[in-house]
């Protein structure tokens, strides 16, 4: 697990570097391992910052999260900060934001986009989501963006985001989830784990851990097929491989799952 975890904060610190370059929200020229394939068109949302959207998202989660003003949000694996400040334009002057990510380059290109806007209700602060350092009984809405997947032991994960919630609370998260099994080079790969595919579960049993961990009334908002390119494949498998996998009923989905701590 912490080679996992090694190895997704360097890819993710290397987006960072990387993106001054390249793979911003309306580039895609950084080849095969560009995983824009999963984002969402940002674009109409109040609140949208184009420095902040590294295009690593799989849904839009404060679309379906139901953030009224004074809402006290947290965003887990917040990267550059494109979905707080989306949050922010939701939750108005009187609530509050706060990303949690455990990148170090991420919190700091999140304070620097934080520090152009000049707002004064959203933080940003460094943190493992299996182990966040914030009290119970905190936020009254949880949203994550396709970042649930790269955590290696997500029943932790789900327990601290039940821990760290209001009574009366709710989260809503987009991930991707799987019907069926990847091909071993796929599901062992690391460039394919950062791209939020080997680290996907099952879809029954990523519902029933958010089941297990207390939370109520479950529903999943929003679900899409991602479809992953011949060329995105053939850096894995062979054609034959890509023929096999694409016989196989496999299916990669993104969700937006929505459920109430009651």
């Amino acid at each position: 697990m912490n080679d996992v975890k090694k190895m997704v904060q360097e890819k993710y610190a290397n987006i960072v570097l990387d993106n001054s370059n390249c793979c911003g929200s309306a580039t895609n020229c950084c080849g095969p391992e560009s995983y824009t394939v999963f984002s969402e068109n940002y674009a109409s949302q109040k609140g949208y910052n184009p420095e902040a959207d590294y295009s690593l998202g799989c849904g839009i989660p404060t679309a379906f999260a139901n953030i009224k003003p004074g809402h006290s949000v947290l965003d887990l694996g917040s990267g550059a900060g494109n979905d707080c400040f989306v949050a922010r334009a939701l939750v108005g002057e009187t609530g509050s934001v706060t990303g949690i990510d455990f990148t170090d380059a991420m919190v700091q290109k999140a304070q620097l986009n934080l520090a152009k806007l000049g707002y004064t209700n959203v933080s940003f602060v460094k943190g493992d989501i299996e182990d966040m350092p914030l009290p119970k009984e905190s936020f009254d809405v949880i949203i994550s963006n396709c970042v649930l997947n790269l955590v290696p032991n997500k029943v932790k994960a789900f327990s601290g985001m039940y821990r760290v919630l209001k009574t009366g609370g709710h989260f809503c998260v987009s991930d991707v989830v799987l019907i069926g099994n990847l091909p071993e080079n796929i599901r062992k790969d690391a460039e394919m784990y950062a791209g939020c595919v080997a680290g996907a579960i099952q879809k029954e049993e990523y519902l029933d851990i958010i089941q297990q961990s207390g939370f109520k009334n479950i529903e999943v908002k929003k679900e899409k097929t991602i479809e992953l390119s011949d060329e995105l494949l053939a850096v894995y498998l062979t054609k034959e491989q890509i023929r096999e996998f694409r016989d196989s009923g496999t299916g990669i989905y993104s969700i937006t799952v929505y459920a109430d701590k009651i």
